[in-house]
């Protein structure tokens, strides 16, 4: 099983619940219907990856998103994530009305920062995504559709949650390719405090 670190310490979680189409610039720029309920899908664990793959036979795109991590059924931590997305093949599933599970939980899908510990007001979070030091992305949870209360509420009425699950609040616009030898880095932030930084480099 694959593991985040959280304060130093490694955290194995059971899986990672994403919210869909919750930014409405993001919902415009894919051209999606606006959702009248959160969209929910999942990763597994071994979709984890320290490492961001520009794809060898396959276009994948990135997706900066404030994630959060539970425990004791609160969320008690939050990290930078990249949902990376084979979007080409997203786009055929939808079109056939099939799951996006091959589009979206496949091997290296999921890139984590180090996770902190956070106590203070979740409205305030907001996230900056650098690509070669520019910024491409930006959002935070005054924007989102459904804030991470209604979230968590909402998985917890069919999915139980154990400590080291992983919550990714979804993503603003600004997404697109991932290219080879790009660096990303992201940032999450409380306000005007910088909370969490991590880059890589795209393989």
């Amino acid at each position: 099983m694959k593991s985040v670190r959280l304060n130093g310490k490694n955290i194995i979680p059971s899986k990672i619940v994403c919210i869909g189409r919750n930014y409405v610039d993001h919902i415009r720029e894919l051209g999606n219907e606006m959702p009248k309920e959160p969209v929910i899908f999942l990763k597994p664990n071994s979709a984890i990856s320290s490492e961001v793959s520009s794809g060898a036979d396959v276009e994948i795109h990135y997706e900066g998103e404030i994630v959060l991590l539970v425990l004791a059924g609160r969320l008690a931590a939050v990290g930078f994530g990249l949902d990376l997305t084979k979007r080409q093949l997203q786009t055929s599933l939808k079109a056939r009305g099939l799951p996006w599970e091959r589009a979206k939980a496949f091997d290296g899908a999921a890139v984590f920062s180090e996770f902190v510990v956070f106590d203070g007001d979740l409205h305030d979070l907001r996230l900056e995504l650098h690509i070669n030091g520019r910024l491409v992305q930006q959002g935070g949870c005054d924007l989102m559709m459904y804030k991470p209360d209604t979230i968590l509420a909402e998985v917890s009425t069919f999915l139980s949650l154990e400590d080291g699950d992983l919550i990714m609040t979804g993503t603003p616009a600004g997404v697109g390719k991932v290219k080879a030898g790009d660096e990303f880095t992201g940032k999450v932030f409380t306000a005007q405090e910088l909370l969490v930084e991590a880059s890589w480099v795209a393989g």
